[in-house]
């Protein structure tokens, strides 16, 4: 079983186009699948767009009262995941965006990656012509920052030249790890890239297998603006990979 998990919050004009999209690309290939949307406390028509699908899809939506942001959205959806799967070595957790930028038809090769052997298959986004400049600039300064010596192992994951985007898949047994480990509390937390970030780290440090599959994203079909902040963003890019670091110097003089 593969599941599709959706973080969405005000997503009313791509998400039920997207769920078509997927649909369309499971009936040529051919595998079990499930859709589980979080509709993270949406303000626009989400809830009513979602509504009709349930008719013609092995959909799943879990509405959130409040806003609990991506990285509470994600662990809302690994848990529901976890909770869901009877062969969680066969399994596996697929994470995109709601808004068109992570495209379904590439769904296919991250799938063959995992039947491969891979616990973790990251779609590594290529610079796309079509890219917001916030995008692009943000892109830039990470990279940069990345090679910083300061925190440069902090911002990184062997083999991963993207640790920050969404699109990924995960088996389900690297996923039920990530939940045991975080107890109570999130299998990840902060900003979207930070979030991301910090969900690759520890899930790599679970798998046995991680593997970059490069893809293109597409932004000039998503109808809203993008949300992205740079130097907020970058600033807890850098945050993180400096309080991650104090925390390996902590743990190695313990």
């Amino acid at each position: 079983m593969l599941y599709i998990c959706i973080p969405s919050h005000n997503e009313a004009p791509t998400v039920g186009v997207l769920l078509w999209r997927i649909k369309k690309v499971f009936r040529d290939f051919s595998r079990e699948y499930e859709i589980i949307v979080y509709d993270d406390a949406s303000t626009d028509e989400t809830t009513a767009v979602l509504e009709p699908y349930h008719k013609v899809l092995p959909l799943t939506v879990i509405r959130g009262e409040r806003q609990i942001g991506y990285a509470g959205a994600v662990d809302a959806l690994f848990r529901a995941a976890a909770q869901r799967t009877k062969y969680p070595r066969r399994d596996a957790v697929v994470l995109m965006q709601g808004d068109f930028t992570d495209q379904p038809e590439q769904l296919p090769e991250l799938i063959k990656r995992f039947e491969g052997g891979a616990d973790v298959v990251v779609a590594e986004a290529a610079p796309a012509p079509s890219a917001p400049d916030a995008v692009r600039r943000l892109g830039t300064w990470a990279r940069r920052a990345a090679r910083l010596w300061l925190v440069r192992a902090q911002l990184s994951v062997p083999g991963v030249n993207d640790p920050f985007s969404t699109y990924r898949l995960f088996r389900i047994t690297v996923v039920r790890d990530l939940v045991r480990a975080a107890g109570t509390d999130p299998v990840t937390n902060g900003p979207v890239r930070v979030a991301n970030l910090e969900l690759l780290r520890r899930a790599a440090a679970l798998a046995r297998r991680v593997e970059a599959l490069p893809v293109e994203p597409r932004y000039d079909i998503r109808p809203r603006p993008t949300r992205v902040q740079v130097w907020p963003d970058l600033k807890a890019i850098l945050r993180a990979g400096w309080a991650a670091r104090k925390r390996r110097a902590v743990t190695a003089s313990a």
